[in-house]
Order: C-alpha cells, then structure tokens, then sequence
C-alpha cells in the first residue's frame, strides 16, 4: 500500500485528524508503521487512547479502503494528503487542516489569490445580487472564489465567477458521492469544469449537520479574506468569520438593512470591525501590497509587458480605443511615434487617449514626448 492509501484510511476513521495524525508520525516515524503497531503501542502516543487506538487496529481490513477507491474512480475524483507538495498552500497554514481532500477538478498554485463570499441559506433578492456580482468583479480581475456551495449566497457567489469565465472553489459538508443540496448537483458539475469541488469527508458521508463548522475551516483557510454577503444571528457564515480572524485572514462584511434578520450578522462584524465592503475594489483595496507581492507587474526579457491584477481591474473600465492605446505603452518609455505606429487610430485620437489615462493614473508622460505606464 502506498502512503496515501494509509491515509485514506486513517481519514476514514471520525477521530483521526491532522493533530492526532502528527502524534502517531513523532511516535512511528511513518504512516506505514502506524499500522503495524499494537494496541499498547498506539496507545503510548500522545491524544490516542484505547477507543482510538482500537478503531486503527479495526481498519486495517482493507475493505473499507478498496470500497472507497472503488468510488473515487467512479466519479473521477482527485485525493491528494496534507503530505502532497501540491496540497493548497494557504490551507497548510491554518492550525488543523485536512489531511485528506478529495477533489472533482482542479487545484492550481494560482488559486491560493482567492476571496471566499458566504451567507445566508434564506438570502433575499439583495443579498444573492451583491453575492453574485461581487463573484463576478473579483474573479474577472483573477481571483478565485471559494464558498460552501449551499442555497442562496453560496450558490451566487459561485455563480458570479462562473458568468465571469473565472475561478471558483466549493468546499462540501458531505462527500462527493452525496452532493448537497442536491438541486446545485448540476451547479457542482460547472464548478468541477472551472475549478474545483473539495471535500475532506469520504466519498458516501452523508451532510450531517456537524460536518458544516468543520467544513467552513476549509473555506476561509483556502482564501486571503472572507467575505459575509448576509448573516442571520445564528448564521453558520458567522462560524466562518470567527475561523477567518482565528486564521489571520482579512474579514469583510456588506452592510444591510438596519433591523432585517439576514442583516444582524454583517452589521456586526462591521461594528467589531470588519472592512465595510460595497464593491470589488473595497476587497482589493485592503490587501494590495499581498496582492502586488504575489503577482506583481513583472517585465518580461522580451520587453512585454504583464500587468498586475490591480491594474487590469483599472483597465477593464476602459474603452476600446483608450485599451489600444495602453496596450501600445510597454514597460519601458514609449515615444508617440511607436503608439501611433501600432494603434490603429488617428494622431489627434491617441493624444486624447493619452491625456484621458494619465488622468486616470495609468500612464505618465517622460521627457521627450514619451510615456510609460505606471507601477
């Protein structure tokens, strides 16, 4: 057996997480001596007692395992182990993550630049609305957006970044062989086309309502920041709050009606401080300097030039003769002849351009009648 397959195991088992695991490797030494161990053996090692260590000698029937690679290659599912280099990066931070995630579709490095949006199950018209075009803002401008998957905001937040061509994560309460709630099956497919669906639990877990908190850990440690669209009192979306401040992530909040139930919620992360969100840019505005760190606008040793993310959310605002006239300015000083050699409009037209995006702080006029874009 390989050592993913021991861990499969062991993820199989209710009691055995990332804590619990990393005892028996400081006692062991290796997944696979885990599983030659007795029952006074497994017991020495620190978090593990006679149930849990009787529950480990229980499942080295491998029944269980081939049952469930059975499954997994049945729906076409990815299982990658906290142990894998290309297990999520943000998600390794966090203090308890997974040690086993099964995935329909994929994970790529670039995902780690994500917002999670959340909310209310029984979101009014409102809330899906803003839920959906914050979806579609952030991933037109790259960002992944990861949520639950659930009815109402979840599901819209999803939907946003599916209408942008963008991004998107959905991280389940229940195994991927028991998607919920059943009526976003179809929604999950999409999701699977242009990201990912993500689940720690095994493949048939039922959603058992306790699965939720656990699941909404995954959520915000897969992301830079959350963001509540909606809340009620009560809202599981507040449990996910309370993991992003336990996780150092930035938390944000939509306001709402003052004295509307779904309102409760947001209204209080933003008075305990959270960053009062209405737009894409509010989100961006707070973390550009981890945002420019990652991405950052790099010259390439042809003398293209690539823009940062910040930058493309200034230049999506553009029209189409301003975008040609920015994209004839590379990195370096560009002189008003060679943009009027490449874009393909009059002189008089380029110079109104010109004067239209240094106004809008993209590029710089140079000495010599030249111009550069701005960092």
């Amino acid at each position: 057996m390989t050592d993913l397959e021991y861990l499969i195991l062991l993820n199989l088992l209710p009691d055995i997480g990332f804590i619990r695991l990393n005892s028996l490797l400081r006692r062991f030494g290796s997944i696979k001596n885990i599983f030659t161990a007795t029952q006074a053996e497994l017991e020495e090692a620190d978090e593990i007692g006679p149930k849990i260590a009787a529950s480990i000698l229980s499942c080295k029937d491998v029944k269980g395992l081939e049952a469930e690679l059975k499954l997994i290659d049945k729906y076409g599912v990815k299982v990658i182990s906290y142990l894998d280099k290309d297990y999520p990066e943000n998600l390794r931070q966090i203090y308890d993550p997974p040690i086993i995630l099964y995935i329909r579709g994929n994970i790529l490095p670039e995902d780690k630049f994500a917002f999670a949006i959340v909310g209310s199950r029984h979101a009014s018209r409102y809330g899906v609305t803003t839920a959906e075009r914050l979806g579609y803002e952030l991933a037109s401008r790259g960002f992944n957006i990861v949520s639950g998957l659930a009815r109402g905001i979840d599901g819209a937040g999803h939907r946003g970044a599916l209408k942008a061509k963008g991004r998107t994560s959905a991280v389940l309460g229940s195994g991927l062989a028991d998607i919920y709630p059943p009526e976003h099956i179809g929604l999950a497919d999409e999701i699977a086309g242009k990201g990912a669906v993500i689940s720690e639990f095994p493949m048939q877990v039922a959603p058992l309502r306790d699965n939720f908190p656990r699941r909404n850990r995954i959520i915000s440690g897969l992301s830079l920041g959350v963001v509540v669209v909606e809340a009620a009192k009560n809202s599981g979306a507040l449990i996910t709050a309370d993991f992003a401040l336990e996780q150092g992530r930035q938390l944000y909040a939509v306001p709402g009606q003052a004295r509307a139930s779904n309102s409760y919620g947001t209204n209080m992360l933003i008075r305990q401080g959270a960053k009062l969100v209405e737009t894409a840019d509010d989100i961006i505005e707070e973390l550009q300097d981890v945002i420019k760190g990652y991405l950052g606008s790099r010259m390439k040793s042809e003398g293209k030039y690539e823009p940062d993310v910040l930058e493309v959310s200034a230049v999506r605002n553009l029209n189409e003769s301003e975008r040609e006239v920015f994209k004839a300015i590379k990195g370096e000083p560009t002189f008003i002849d060679d943009i009027v050699e490449e874009a393909d409009l009059s002189t008089s037209e380029i110079l109104d351009c010109l004067t239209r995006l240094e106004l809008k702080g993209l590029i710089e006029q140079l000495p010599g009648k030249s111009y550069a874009r701005k960092d």
